[in-house]
C-alpha cells in the first residue's frame, strides 16, 4: 500500500513539474492567422492577425519590424461622424488573458515601401516587441487585394 502511495505522489509531482516547466517556456503573447494584404507597385500593405495574451498580466506591443516593408507601423483606423481616419500607435495593450483582433477598420499592421519579399503567395517575418522585454516572431502569409 505505501510503495502505491509513493509511486503515486512521484506521479503527481512528475506531472506537476512538466507543467510548470511547459508554463515557463509558453510565449507570453500568440500570434494567429498573420496575414497582408499587397496591393499593387508600390501601395502600402495591411497586416492583419489575433494577439492572445497568455499571461495574468496587461502586455502592450511596442514595435514592430519585418524585412519586407521599408517601415512597419501599428495603426489604427476609426471612423468619427461619418469622417474615416487613420492613426499611429506608439503601442497596444493586449489585456491579461485576453486577445485582440487587428482586422481592417481597425487595428493593423501598415507596411510602407513593401520590397520584393511582399508577393502574393509568399510568406514574410515580422517580429513584434512586447513591453516585457520579449519578442515574437510569425510568418504572414501573403495575400491579394481581395484578401485571397
Amino acid at each position: 500500500m505505501r510503495k502505491e502511495q509513493n509511486v503515486r505522489q512521484l506521479s503527481i509531482a512528475m506531472a506537476m513539474t512538466l507543467v510548470i516547466v511547459g508554463a515557463a517556456q509558453a510565449a507570453p503573447v500568440d500570434i494567429t492567422g498573420p496575414w497582408f494584404r499587397a496591393l499593387p507597385g508600390k501601395l502600402p500593405a495591411g497586416g492583419y492577425f489575433t494577439a492572445q495574451n497568455n499571461t495574468r498580466r496587461d502586455i502592450a506591443i511596442t514595435a514592430v519590424s519585418s524585412d519586407a516593408c521599408g517601415m512597419l507601423m501599428i495603426h489604427q483606423s476609426s471612423s468619427k461622424g461619418g469622417m474615416s481616419s487613420m492613426d499611429m500607435m506608439m503601442r497596444v495593450t493586449l489585456p491579461a488573458n485576453g486577445k485582440l483582433v487587428f482586422a481592417p477598420g481597425g487595428y493593423h499592421l501598415m507596411c510602407t515601401d513593401p520590397t520584393a519579399k511582399m508577393k502574393i503567395g509568399a510568406r514574410v517575418p515580422v517580429v513584434l516587441s512586447l513591453s516585457d522585454g520579449t519578442a515574437v516572431a510569425a510568418a504572414f502569409a501573403v495575400r491579394g487585394a481581395n484578401g485571397k
